[in-house]
């Protein structure tokens, strides 16, 4: 893959870890972060060795601490608009990823850290994690997407509480109401992810694929028609060379050999 400044990127195993690696600053996602994370995106969709993403922060203290002030002090209306979008397609991006990618939170995680961790399927938190979206403490609002998949996650009355008082949340907190889906200890942290996203390796990719695809667009349909699509993406994996693997695999006791070749993305 290629150099990034401000990201450390690692395949092994099936598993690619993106590390936003600006400690200095507590790992503030300035604009060339964020571009940098769609071309890794985009890096390990294209590496067939990639089956699984894990994001985390450099260091103990910031899994991602926000926008970079700097870059929006001098902003008009229009481009903050316009950084916004740019915000959004990334976070909506991953959402809809390929492939399930893991938050693992380590320290702070606020703003459009926190937004960040909100658009990864999955969230696992440190015990000394924080987590808030405190933007109406400088004027502001959330910008990526936080408004909208916070009180999807946790509820509108809950996500309101956060989104108007600003205040940061504990990973107990956070694991109590659904923001989070695992709490461990600091030291636990990557071990903890590793072992969730070895455990999403051993099923089917093509299933787990379409499990992600039949949550997010279901989740954004009337009932009836995200049934439809649950039964149109079940079909599809009915009678799949994956399915066959799975049943033989359960029938004869064994652990499956499920195919991941690009045909089956």
């Amino acid at each position: 893959m290629s150099e990034h400044e401000t990201l450390l990127i690692q395949v092994e195993d099936g598993i690619a870890r993106i590390t936003i690696h600006r400690p200095q600053v507590m790992n503030a996602l300035s604009s060339q972060t964020l571009e940098e994370l769609s071309r890794a995106l985009r890096q390990i969709e294209g590496d067939s060795a990639a089956q699984c993403v894990i994001i985390t922060g450099s260091g103990d203290r910031a899994f991602a601490s926000g926008a970079d002030l700097d870059e929006i002090t001098d902003l008009n209306s229009a481009q903050g608009r316009d950084l916004s979008r740019k915000g959004q397609a990334l976070f909506s991006s991953i959402e809809r990823f390929r492939l399930p990618v893991i938050a693992a939170i380590n320290g702070f995680c606020l703003g459009g850290g926190c937004e960040l961790a909100l658009s990864c399927h999955l969230r696992v938190a440190s015990s000394e994690a924080r987590l808030g979206q405190p933007e109406v403490k400088l004027g502001l609002i959330p910008g990526y997407g936080g408004t909208q998949r916070l009180p999807r996650l946790i509820g509108r009355g809950r996500a309101l509480e956060l989104l108007l008082t600003g205040r940061m949340v504990s990973a107990e907190e956070a694991l109590r109401i659904g923001l989070v889906n695992q709490v461990v200890e600091p030291e636990e942290l990557l071990p903890a992810s590793l072992e969730l996203a070895g455990k999403i390796l051993k099923n089917g990719p093509l299933a787990v694929r379409r499990c992600i695809e039949a949550v997010n667009s279901g989740l954004e349909m009337p009932l009836e028609q995200a049934m439809e699509l649950e039964s149109l993406l079940f079909g599809m994996c009915v009678g799949s060379e994956e399915m066959k693997e799975g049943i033989e695999a359960f029938s004869a006791k064994r652990e499956p050999r499920f195919p991941r070749k690009e045909t089956h993305r």
